[in-house]
């Protein structure tokens, strides 16, 4: 048995052979065949680590990965499902970080030397 080994593996996609290992144990990459013990990959690994990286610089979860990864649908259509609900959540966290940036604008200019005081300004609705 031919194969690669984990190391030329890891050196050809970047990676560390531990985050090799760890999406095995994730269920992102199928168990390797071994040959005295050694893992030993097919070249098509490199094709699946590629879209795991994709995946995860799209911001998906590990769970999020593996259905990317797998399911008896066509990749296609769970590709775009998935991307879509991504979106959205995405959206949905711009949203909240442009609220956090407006709020910190516009309440956090206290003048006051003294918590107490701002307390009070805050409460006659006369600070912040």
């Amino acid at each position: 048995m031919r194969g690669l080994a984990i190391g030329e593996v890891g050196r050809r996609a970047g990676l560390a052979t531990s985050a090799i290992r760890y999406y095995e144990r994730a269920g992102l990459l199928p168990k390797p065949a071994r040959a005295s013990g050694q893992r030993r990959y097919e070249p098509e690994i490199l094709g699946l680590l590629e879209m795991i990286r994709m995946a995860r610089a799209a911001g998906f979860t590990i769970s999020e990965t593996r259905i990317f990864l797998t399911g008896a649908d066509k990749p296609s259509a769970r590709w775009q499902a998935l991307a879509q609900r991504k979106r959205a959540e995405i959206d949905a966290t711009i949203a909240k970080a442009r609220r956090m940036k407006a709020a910190l604008k516009s309440n956090f200019r206290c003048g006051c030397a003294e918590t107490d005081d701002c307390a009070r300004a805050i409460a006659r609705k006369a600070c912040g």
